[in-house]
């Protein structure tokens, strides 16, 4: 029996975005859709409950109060992706950014690397540390260290078994070469393109850049420190 697959998203503005973000889901595979709103951020959440009554058969939504810690709130990514996570019954849990749009179905290539043995996560993009990790390039297919939180699947029980995403990665930024460092097993980016673009990354050039920056480095403090534990491990 195939493995059952979900894709998460994690709504927090930007309305817009997130429809051409699920109704490319929706034309393209045959994935479920797990949504978190956070806060009905300038109607995003409304978007989201409209979306889902069209396609009740593919989405399932959920609402709280709490904002995004980006717009002052108290819900902060790492936190809410987990919840997301908790509340997804999938046995393959597919991270997906509002900015990543499908073209076709980018999801059958990724489940299929997690048939491989040890492969724990597999995604669009990934990359490996350079200059003792002060610096990440771009990777190419095969084995990568860490995953790009644009498009990536990874095995639920896995997820759940590293306790979710870092609860301290209150802003998205760097929250992904956290997480994925503290996997076990082997990451991997397919051999052939995925069938997606990237839209402007909003919640990068579209959040005040002082809040971005100092989020950003406090993730990226522990991504050092992790990097430097599992290298010397």
């Amino acid at each position: 029996m195939p493995p059952i697959v979900s894709v998460g998203i994690l709504v927090d503005g930007w309305p817009e975005d997130l429809q051409t973000c699920v109704e490319s889901v929706i034309a393209h595979t045959s994935a479920q859709i797990v949504a978190l709103d956070l806060g009905d951020v300038d109607g995003a959440g409304a978007m989201l409950h409209e979306l889902a009554a069209r396609y009740p058969d593919r989405i399932k939504e959920w609402h709280v109060a709490e904002k995004p810690h980006w717009r002052e709130g108290s819900a902060g990514w790492g936190a809410a992706r987990t919840k997301l996570l908790h509340l997804d019954t999938a046995d393959i849990h597919v991270v997906l950014e509002t900015s990543t749009v499908f073209e076709g179905d980018a999801i059958t290539p990724l489940v299929q690397e997690l048939d491989a043995d040890g492969v724990e996560a597999a995604g669009w993009r990934g990359v490996n540390p350079a200059n003792e990790g002060h610096k990440w390039e771009d990777a190419g297919p095969g084995q990568v260290k860490a995953l790009l939180g644009h498009l990536f699947a990874v095995r639920r029980v896995t997820a759940l078994g590293v306790g979710g995403f870092p609860e301290r990665a209150r802003f998205y930024r760097n929250a992904d070469l956290e997480f994925s460092l503290s996997l076990p097993g082997t990451l991997v980016v397919p051999e052939k393109d995925l069938p997606v673009r990237e839209e402007r990354h909003r919640g990068y050039h579209d959040v005040d850049p002082d809040y971005r920056d100092k989020e950003s480095r406090r993730t990226y403090d522990r991504v050092l420190k992790r990097l430097r534990e599992t290298t010397n491990g």
